[in-house]
């Protein structure tokens, strides 16, 4: 073998290894790079429903929305046409229980039209594994409502207790599971979430995909029984009514549907 040849597979030895040292230090310093994503108040929103909902049990922060329809023994002016056209409920309080619908009214697309209950953010350090993430989300008891005002009077005063509470929290704490398919990710979040000053545990099923304007739409829910709200969370049984007491309420759903901007971006006509 030649000198020539010899120097030339040195140089072509030594061009491959600078080659894979820059590779390394690029993905190194990428997998380090953070992602940290705050709630866009007016476009977010937290909803509850107990199952089964009596044709009236459940509620959101954003009543604004189109898409939402108070239930049963609604207050006046509740009630849009295209939620009344969307789906049609039985007339009276029925007691048939139904985990799938849930929640019964979520909207389609986002509108920024919301009252600013929510407030938090994200921080995702690992976003093919998702390794690391967590984060909070605040919702203000007084913005969530059922449509009927002695009904959410009596449920922000006497079982919710905002005057003492006036936030129900929800921390997260690690993503496990992700599955992807396209551009939707499924996941568990599992975290601890605040309720009448009381944390507790939670696993919470999510989905998050891209969405115009170069936001993140998370969707996430969770249940716990309501008898946990008697046992666990201290409502008084009377304050809850035959539903509890006589084992007509089963479940309680909960969830969020948010709207994730990075912290750096506003949103045009905020």
């Amino acid at each position: 073998m030649s000198l020539s040849s010899c120097s030339m597979q040195a140089l072509l030895r030594r061009t491959a290894a600078v080659a894979s040292l820059c590779l390394l230090a690029t993905l190194a310093t990428t997998a380090q790079a953070q992602v940290h994503m705050v709630v866009d108040s007016k476009g977010s929103l937290a909803w509850w429903q107990i199952d089964p909902n009596m044709a009236h049990l459940w509620g959101t922060t954003c009543p604004q929305e189109p898409s939402w329809r108070a239930g049963e023994g609604r207050s006046g002016g509740w009630t849009t046409e295209e939620a009344s056209n969307a789906k049609t409920l039985a007339h009276g309080f029925n007691q048939t229980s139904d985990t799938i619908n849930v929640p019964l009214y979520p909207r389609r697309r986002i509108r920024y039209v919301c009252s600013e209950a929510l407030q938090g953010q994200v921080t995702l350090p690992d976003t093919v594994k998702w390794h690391g993430a967590h984060g909070e989300v605040t919702v203000r008891v007084k913005e969530i409502v059922t449509g009927e005002s002695m009904r959410d009077k009596y449920e922000q005063d006497a079982v919710l207790s905002v005057a003492v509470y006036p936030e129900i929290k929800f921390t997260l704490d690690s993503i496990v599971s992700p599955s992807r398919k396209g551009d939707t990710t499924w996941a568990v979040g599992m975290g601890t979430w605040t309720l009448r000053g009381v944390t507790k545990p939670v696993m919470a099923g999510i989905k998050w995909y891209p969405d115009a304007g170069g936001v993140t739409r998370v969707l996430a829910k969770w249940k716990i029984p309501v008898k946990s709200l008697v046992d666990d969370y201290g409502v008084w049984k009377r304050t809850l009514g035959l539903g509890v007491m006589m084992g007509i309420w089963k479940s309680l759903f909960m969830g969020v549907d948010l709207v994730l901007r990075p912290d750096s971006q506003v949103r045009i006509g905020q």
